[in-house]
């Protein structure tokens, strides 16, 4: 399971930083606001998983992929690492849209916890990079 974070709204203030420096310049700029928006959702999602946590094997392999250009669209992705030695990747999206085996369906503790968690960090996510963008003009 993995989550792309592609914040909305900030073209106006791309376009102001596109008259002022290159693109070369803009996109590493953009690229910074996205790490750094990145790493608060990773902040965020760890915490999420924190309440259905057993080994913490899902917490731990939470990461932030790095910035790139998708369809001419700056974002980056947030998800669980493969290269992990437990794979939770495997087990995220059990944990949050739950199960059904031999005809019973099975709500874990953690239902709906991420994208809950990712729901509400949205405005937060855009608030983040907006003001680290700013601080360039």
């Amino acid at each position: 399971m993995t989550v792309t974070l592609d914040v909305k709204g900030l073209e106006d203030l791309e376009n102001k930083l596109s008259q002022k420096f290159s693109d070369r310049k803009v996109a590493l700029y953009v690229n910074n606001a996205l790490t750094i928006a990145g790493r608060y959702a990773v902040a965020e999602l760890k915490q999420a998983a924190e309440s259905y946590r057993d080994t913490g094997a899902t917490v731990n392999e939470i990461t932030a992929g790095k910035p790139r250009l998708r369809g001419g669209v700056r974002n980056i992705k947030i998800g669980w690492s493969g290269d992990g030695t437990k794979q939770r990747w495997r087990l995220v999206h059990l944990n949050e849209f739950g199960y059904t085996r031999n005809g019973h369906t099975y709500a874990p503790r953690g239902i709906g916890k991420i994208r809950s968690s990712y729901d509400e960090m949205q405005p937060k996510l855009k608030e983040l990079e907006a003001a680290e963008l700013r601080k360039l003009l």
